[in-house]
C-alpha cells in the first residue's frame, strides 16, 4: 500500500484515535483558541509535490498539523511496524506545542491605566493588557529530506524573523491588535541509526516566541465610577456626637444630548446675541429648563406664549449662530443619567438642611 493511497484511510483512523493519544487535530484557525493572540494559518495549508524519474509532477498531498508533543508522534511512528495496516502513522507530518509563557516587563504598562473601548450598543473600561511571551515550537516529521525542504522553504520567508498576524485579542470589544511571531531557531535531528526494521525519521524543529497580551475582565464604565458625591456638615468637630446641619449632593450633569428627544425646532435663524426667538411649540417647555441647540446649551427664562421662548444664551457653552429648522433638545435627568467618564459634564449640586440627630450609614446607604 502506497503512502499517497493510504494517506486518506490513515487520516481517518487517526482521528479516531486522537483522543486516545492526546492529539487534536488542527484544520481551520478557529480550532486555535486556547492561546491568545496566535495564528497558525501559514502552517495550516503547507503542501509537498513529488514527481517521476522523468520530472514530471506524479502527486501532491497537504501535511497534516495536529496540536501534540513530538514524543507522541515517534510513538506512534514506532508502533505497528505492519506497513500493510493502517495503523502506523504517516509521514510527512507536523506537529506543534507550547512550550512556556513569560511575562515580558520590557512591554510593561501602568496596572492601573485603563482605555475606552464600545461593543456597538456600550462603552465599557478595559484595564491595559499585561504582556507575556508564549513559547511554542512547530515539529516537521518526514522520512525525506526533500520533503522536509519542501516544507521549510514555505515557512522560513515569512519570519525576517518576525511576522506579524492581527488577532482579535478581545471578541467583545473588538480590541484587535498586531502580534509578532518571532522565530527564534531552527534546529534539525536525523534518525538513522538502528536496524532494517526502525523506520527513518528526519525532524526539524523550529522554536516560535509569540508576544502577545492578556486582557483581565471587561467591565462596564458604569461599574465601579463614582457619580455621586455626598458630604454632611456638622455643627461640630465632634462628629460622633454632633448633630447634622447640613447635607450637600453633587452628581454628574449632561452637557450634550443623549437621547435625542428633538422636543421642538427653530422656525428663523439664530444670531449669536438674540434671546428671544420663535419655535415650533413650547408645550413641553418650562422656565428654567436647559435646552440645547447644535452645541449650545441655553436655559429658557420665559415661555411667551405657544411658539415664543426667551432665554439665557451661553449657558455652560459658548453662545454661536444657527440655522432653522435646527433641533431643540431639553437636557433632562435622563441625560445626566448617560453621561460617561471621558465626557464633558457639569454638576448637579443640591442642600438639604436637616434638625434631626441622625447620620448616614455607608453600609445600609440610608440615614439611622
Amino acid at each position: 500500500m502506497t503512502e499517497d493511497n493510504n494517506f486518506e484511510k490513515e487520516m481517518m483512523h487517526f482521528d479516531k484515535l486522537k483522543l486516545e493519544q492526546g492529539f487534536e487535530t488542527v484544520w481551520s484557525m478557529e480550532s486555535w483558541g486556547h492561546l491568545p493572540g496566535l495564528d497558525f494559518k501559514i502552517f495550516n495549508d503547507i503542501k509537498i509535490r513529488h514527481r517521476d524519474g522523468a520530472g514530471k509532477e506524479s502527486s501532491e498531498m497537504r501535511v497534516p498539523l495536529a496540536y501534540g508533543p513530538m514524543q507522541k508522534f515517534l510513538a506512534r511512528l514506532e508502533q505497528q511496524a505492519d506497513l500493510n495496516r493502517a495503523v502506523q502513522i504517516t509521514l510527512p507530518r507536523m506537529s506543534f506545542e507550547t512550550t512556556n509563557i513569560a511575562y515580558d516587563a520590557t512591554r510593561k504598562s501602568g496596572i492601573t491605566q485603563t482605555f475606552k473601548a464600545s461593543d456597538g450598543s456600550k462603552l465599557r473600561k478595559v484595564f491595559m493588557p499585561v504582556p507575556y511571551n508564549i513559547g511554542f515550537e512547530l515539529n516537521i516529521l518526514v522520512k525525506l529530506n526533500d520533503d522536509a525542504l519542501q516544507i521549510v522553504e514555505q515557512i522560513l520567508p515569512y519570519f525576517q524573523p518576525s511576522f506579524n498576524v492581527t488577532v482579535d485579542l478581545v471578541n467583545v470589544i473588538g480590541e484587535k491588535r498586531d502580534i509578532p511571531i518571532v522565530l527564534d531557531n531552527i534546529s534539525f535531528q536525523d534518525d538513522y541509526e538502528g536496524d532494517f526494521a526502525t523506520r527513518r525519521a528526519l525532524i526539524y524543529t523550529l522554536n516560535f516566541t509569540a508576544k502577545t497580551y492578556l486582557f483581565g475582565p471587561v467591565s462596564d464604565s458604569s461599574e465601579g465610577l463614582i457619580k455621586k458625591v455626598q458630604v454632611d456638615y456638622h455643627a461640630s468637630v465632634d462628629t460622633e456626637n454632633a448633630r447634622r446641619e447640613l447635607r450637600y449632593t453633587a452628581t454628574p450633569q449632561a452637557l450634550q444630548d443623549y437621547d435625542n428627544d428633538n422636543t421642538a425646532e427653530l422656525k428663523t435663524d439664530l444670531s449669536k446675541t438674540k434671546t428671544r426667538f420663535d419655535i415650533t411649540s413650547t408645550a413641553a417647555l418650562s422656565v428654567g429648563m436647559r435646552i440645547i441647540i447644535d452645541k449650545e446649551i441655553m436655559k429658557i427664562k420665559e415661555i411667551v406664549d405657544a411658539n415664543t421662548i426667551t432665554v439665557f444664551r451661553g449657558y455652560q457653552s459658548t453662545a454661536s449662530t444657527h440655522v432653522a429648522p435646527a433641533s431643540i433638545d431639553v437636557l433632562t435627568a435622563a441625560d445626566d443619567l448617560l453621561v460617561e467618564p471621558d465626557d464633558d459634564f457639569g454638576f448637579n449640586g443640591n442642600l438639604e438642611v436637616f434638625n434631626d440627630s441622625r447620620s448616614f450609614s455607608p453600609t445600609q446607604q440610608k440615614d439611622i
